[in-house]
């Protein structure tokens, strides 16, 4: 037997417990200004992973508990832009730009850039224009996963010492293409949809003990490929995105199938075949979002079949591809 919610709902002490875990957000970007005022950088990074951390219970707790509010919301927003813009801006700053007027510039640049895509955000939340498929995707880098990226650097410097990506310009650089990915219109996975198959569940397992393995054996390494892994995923994720846009319908289809049309659409490439349908989804995806429209305009369906009929063009059924243009004249038919 499963444990539900009680019946006159949480105490009001359990209620505030999402609210706790985003003001430990708050301590832990603060908490990494700190070490990095004492040289300890190692624990500067610790803190920032530490508030990504509580970052990301916050909002589940939030919504376990019943406890989501305007408060909560607001106060999330300011954690996440002291412990991912203002913390590591000055992290690097204090690292490598301490007593330059370039660097500071840089700080203030990352900064202000997060601070743009948290607000970007939370007007997004609100909006209800953008199609069902539009929930998988963040539009821009998420702030923890900035902070994460912006850290490459400061990460090879621990683990391999001075090196050219310690070099003032290379930091700086780095920190600005960072800060424009934020507030770029790439889209980027939220991992908060994502759905595992049920036969992936265990390699998954198996991948998060051996992330687990390295990160607590050459750690900065870790979250060196990390944050390049996550780079690497950008052009699969926009390329996604392009695709659900194209076929929107295609969106409440189970993945084993869209795999299935993909597979049939590049073999049928390689044989030198025509696609059967073009701009949109074949098979079962194109079946249901037909059948969606006959439901909901039922009439319009209706009308639109007896003017195909009326103008001498037979009816297709779903699923169904038109025959190919010519094709009579190959067959010795005669055109009436």
């Amino acid at each position: 037997m499963g444990i539900g919610r009680p019946p006159g709902g949480y105490p009001a002490g359990v209620r505030l417990l999402p609210n706790a875990v985003t003001v430990l957000n708050l301590c832990g970007g603060m908490s990494a200004v700190y070490f990095a005022l004492q040289g300890r950088f190692d624990f500067a990074i610790a803190a920032v992973l530490a508030a990504a951390l509580c970052d990301a219970l916050d909002g589940g707790l939030a919504r376990l508990l019943d406890a989501s509010s305007r408060i909560g919301a607001e106060l999330d927003s300011l954690a996440d832009l002291v412990s991912f813009g203002v913390a590591p801006a000055l992290v690097i700053y204090i690292w490598q730009f301490q007593d330059t007027r370039v660097g500071w510039i840089v700080a203030l640049v990352f900064a202000v850039c997060m601070a743009l895509r948290l607000a970007r955000f939370n007007t997004l939340i609100d909006d209800d224009t953008d199609p069902p498929f539009a929930r998988e995707f963040f539009v821009g880098v998420p702030a923890p996963a900035a902070a994460m990226v912006a850290g490459i650097p400061l990460y090879l410097w621990l683990h391999l010492g001075d090196g050219w990506w310690t070099a003032e310009w290379v930091v700086a650089a780095w920190a600005l293409v960072t800060a424009s990915l934020m507030v770029s219109r790439i889209p980027t996975l939220s991992l908060k949809t994502v759905r595992v198959p049920q036969r992936a569940i265990a390699p998954l397992l198996v991948g998060v003990g051996a992330i687990a393995a390295v990160l607590l054996t050459v750690p900065f390494l870790g979250f060196t490929l990390a944050a390049l892994g996550y780079l690497a995923m950008l052009p699969w994720t926009a390329y996604r995105y392009r695709w659900l846009a194209r076929h929107p319908e295609a969106w409440d289809v189970p993945v084993r199938q869209r795999r299935a049309v993909a597979r049939a659409a590049r073999s049928a490439r390689r044989l030198g075949l025509r696609p059967p349908l073009r701009r949109r989804v074949a098979g079962r995806a194109g079946a249901m979002a037909r059948g969606v429209r006959r439901r909901l305009d039922p009439e319009g369906a209706a009308r639109r079949e007896s003017g195909a009929v009326g103008k001498g063009r037979a009816v297709r059924g779903p699923g169904v591809a038109p025959a190919p243009r010519g094709s009579g004249r190959r067959l010795g038919l005669r055109r009436r």
